[in-house]
Parts: structure tokens; C-alpha cells; sequence
């Protein structure tokens, strides 16, 4: 295997310098930021801060309010997710067996995931709108009354419903392109020995998909955390107080709404300690079952 060599070695630096740098700026100096904030009860002003110690954190997870945001996260992680992969690896399957119409109808499938996410939320509202929102009146017909943004549960399907079509084009991406990467001949050995589909699908592809599968878990986890945010300010239209939110978007809240700002600071770093003990249980637990081939 050829090396690459470098006229001076310095140089390779160089070129790690200003990807470097936007992680430091954006990433770690915020972190430490926000580390530090936690344990002061800070001026939203710059006027001046009191060191509180743990207050911050100990007022957030014995607050029965943080609690039950905390419980909607994990519904609303769980769900998300599960249907996210669900769904996109199903249609990432039926894509793999069209052959008239197949590059139509993948681009279809994979064009919404060049929407913004405030911008899905907005289209996800539209379909909401009690007024002109097709799925409000596909409810009625059943005598569901559904009101997004004024009842919680109508809410809390609509924020699942959007941030699902949003995510199923990228995993769609992914699962089609691990199942075009599986040799033709496994495919046809997998078909003389199992004439059953669904029974070849879960003894065979599946398991040749498991790396795709865990590394899509990972994202789609982190995305339900973190990347909804958007949508969950489009369609809560600022009455969080009537509606279900994430934690994240509650460090929003805290921070930008009601300007406290050790508080959200203790909050975020809850936050990224949580998610960077999900990712380590995940490649701790559910990796030893990945086979890498």
C-alpha cells in the first residue's frame, strides 16, 4: 500500500488546521462554556454571577416538570426512531426490487431529506391545520377531533409524524445502498435454500445489514434528541406550556425565554452526558451482535 508523503511535516497539520478549528469554536469552547455556566446562577446581562455549586443540576432532576419532559423524550426518541428505521428499511427494500421506474421512484423517496427541518415543520402543519389539514379531516371521519398545538396527544403525534418523514430519506439512503452492496450470488444461494421471502429476509439480509442497521441507530437516536428541534418549534408555536417538548428544546426555553442561563447551561450538560452514555451502551450491547464482513 502507498504512502503519502509530505514535503514537510508540518504540513498534514496544515490541512487538519481549519477543520480543527471549526470543531474547537463550535464545539468544544461551547461545551466548556456551558460546563462552566452550570454552577453559576449567572445575569442574563453579563452584570454578574454567583456560584451555586450543583443547584442547578439538583433543581432540574428533582423538578417533577423536568421529569415528565424527560419521560416524553424517551417515548418520543423511542418512537421516532423505531418507525424511522422501520419504515425507511422497507421502502429501501421494495426500491431494491423495482426495476422499470427505479431511479424515479428513488428520487422521490430521497428528495425530502433536501427539506429543512423548519421548513418540514411548516409543511407538517399545513397537513395538521384544522381548517384546510387533510389528515384533521381523515380524523374527523373516524370522530377523532384532532387539534394540534391546543391538545397534548394530538400534539405529540403530530411532532412524531413530521420528524419521521423527515428522517425516513436518510435512512432510506443508507439501507439501499447496504442492500445493493450484497453479492448477487448470496442473494441467489439465499434463494435455493429458502424459498420463503420473509424467512430468507430475516435469516439472511438482515443480518448482512446489521452494520447499516447499527450505525443508523446511533444517528437516529442523536437526530430524535437533538435535530427535532426545529419541528418541535414550528408545530408548539411557542405554547409549550399546552404542549409536549423535548429537553432540548427546554434548554432553549430556559435559556433564550427565560434567561436562565445556568440553569439551561446545567441542563445541556445533563443532556450530553445522557446521550454520550446511550452511544456507549449501544456500541457496548448492540455492536457485539453487528458482524463486520
Amino acid at each position: 500500500m502507498k504512502r503519502v508523503q509530505f514535503s514537510s511535516p508540518t504540513l498534514p497539520y496544515l490541512f487538519l488546521a481549519p477543520q480543527l478549528a471549526v470543531i474547537f469554536i463550535f464545539f468544544y469552547w461551547p461545551s466548556v462554556q456551558a460546563v462552566q455556566s452550570s454552577f453559576y446562577l449567572e445575569d442574563p446581562f453579563g452584570f454578574g454571577a454567583t456560584f451555586v455549586g450543583l443547584s442547578n443540576y439538583s433543581d432540574a432532576i428533582f423538578s417533577s416538570q423536568y421529569l415528565g419532559i424527560a419521560k416524553f423524550t424517551a417515548a418520543f426518541t423511542a418512537l421516532v426512531t423505531f418507525f424511522a428505521l422501520s419504515i425507511g428499511l422497507l421502502l429501501a427494500v421494495k426500491a431494491d426490487a423495482v426495476i422499470r421506474g427505479a431511479s424515479t421512484y428513488k428520487t422521490l423517496l430521497i428528495s425530502v431529506y433536501a427539506i429543512a427541518p423548519p421548513v418540514a415543520g411548516l409543511i407538517g402543519m399545513m397537513f395538521f391545520d384544522q381548517h384546510i389539514g387533510p389528515f384533521v379531516q381523515m380524523a374527523a371521519l373516524f370522530g377523532w377531533d384532532m387539534k394540534v398545538g391546543l391538545n397534548y396527544f394530538d400534539t405529540a403525534f403530530a411532532m412524531v409524524f413530521v420528524s419521521v418523514w423527515k428522517q425516513i430519506p436518510y435512512n432510506f439512503i443508507f439501507f439501499l445502498s447496504g442492500l445493493q452492496g450484497i453479492p448477487v450470488s448470496v442473494r441467489e444461494a439465499a434463494l435455493i435454500d429458502c424459498r420463503n421471502g420473509l424467512k430468507r429476509f430475516w435469516t439472511v439480509i438482515l443480518p448482512l445489514l446489521a452494520p447499516t442497521a447499527f450505525f443508523l441507530l446511533v444517528i437516529n437516536v442523536t437526530y430524535s434528541l437533538f435535530d427535532t428541534f426545529a419541528v418541535i418549534d414550528v408545530i408548539v408555536k411557542d405554547k409549550a406550556a399546552n404542549n409536549p417538548i423535548t429537553l432540548v428544546y427546554k434548554v432553549f426555553l430556559d435559556g433564550f425565554r427565560g434567561n436562565d442561563v445556568g440553569g439551561s447551561s446545567a441542563q445541556s450538560v445533563i443532556l450530553m452526558i445522557v446521550v454520550f452514555v446511550l452511544t456507549v451502551l449501544q456500541f457496548r450491547f448492540i455492536e457485539r451482535r453487528v458482524h463486520y464482513n
